[in-house]
């Protein structure tokens, strides 16, 4: 039996969902389980019962500061190797995303996965283009963002997660590889021009200084993470393309852009 982590988040359901219309015996885990889902609570490692788990769909738990994060990830890791599960499949952070400010617990969690014991695949998300949507700002001058021309190799989530079923579905042909999964470049100009919109870049101070002074539904360690991924794509460090997703998927590549764009939040 597969069983898929976070099964009640975006990409985690969605991926469970791409198992089960593949015909995969699958069940999503979740500290709020559904019906016929497992309750898995990372932070009680007592509730971690993988019994049965061929290959486990782990999920990162990345909504946390980076010690939470990694108390997390070594918790239901040691679960996997108590109960015997089969294959750990790890959803991890784009190679070209070292410097982010979120990539160390990634980058850790890969030391912990590769250092287990167990079977494993590594697929290195890149980051969703329906993120990338929803930093750009509608003002009543246009979109703004501090991307300036800054490309950001984006990606659909549900190809993310259609590529992850795919690993876990049949596991054995990727033991010991690492997968960059990225999709087409693009940028904010072009989002603007796609919804018909001028574009204004704002300097990265100021988009950080909104951060902290507009957001007030940001937990702490939010801001910082969105600031790096502001300054990488501004200056270029996350624009280049793989070949990977490609190999996994069992169709092209859905394209990012008007994805982006409908993540835009219009003004009310």
């Amino acid at each position: 039996m597969i069983l898929v982590t976070g099964a009640h988040g975006n990409l985690g359901s969605a991926a469970l969902a791409a198992l089960r219309a593949a015909g995969a015996t699958a069940t999503g885990g979740s500290r709020t389980p559904g019906e016929g889902m497992r309750h898995l609570d990372f932070d009680h490692p007592a509730t971690l019962d993988l019994t049965g788990v061929s290959t486990l769909l782990l999920v990162s738990a990345g909504y946390a500061e980076d010690d939470v994060v990694l108390a997390r990830h070594a918790a239901v890791l040691d679960a996997a190797v108590r109960d015997g599960v089969g294959h750990v499949v790890y959803t991890s952070l784009t190679t070209a995303g070292d410097h982010l400010g979120f990539a160390l617990a990634h980058r850790a969690t890969e030391h912990l996965v590769r250092t287990s014991g167990l079977p494993w695949t590594i697929l290195r998300n890149g980051l969703y283009a329906e993120l990338f949507g929803s930093l750009l700002t509608w003002t009543d001058r246009g979109l703004e963002s501090p991307f300036a021309d800054g490309a950001l190799a984006a990606v659909a989530r549900q190809d993310l997660a259609e590529a992850a079923a795919t690993v876990a579905a049949t596991p054995t042909p990727h033991t010991g590889r690492t997968y960059d999964l990225v999709g087409a470049p693009i940028t904010a100009p072009q989002v603007a021009t796609h919804l018909g919109a001028p574009h204004h870049t704002i300097p990265l101070g100021e988009f950080r200084r909104r951060l902290l002074t507009q957001s007030p539904a940001l937990l702490p360690f939010q801001p910082p993470m969105a600031a790096s991924i502001a300054t990488a794509i501004r200056h270029h460090f996350l624009a280049t393309p793989s070949p990977d997703l490609t190999t996994l998927l069992p169709h092209p590549p859905r394209n990012p852009l008007p994805l982006a764009a409908a993540a835009v939040s219009r003004p009310s």
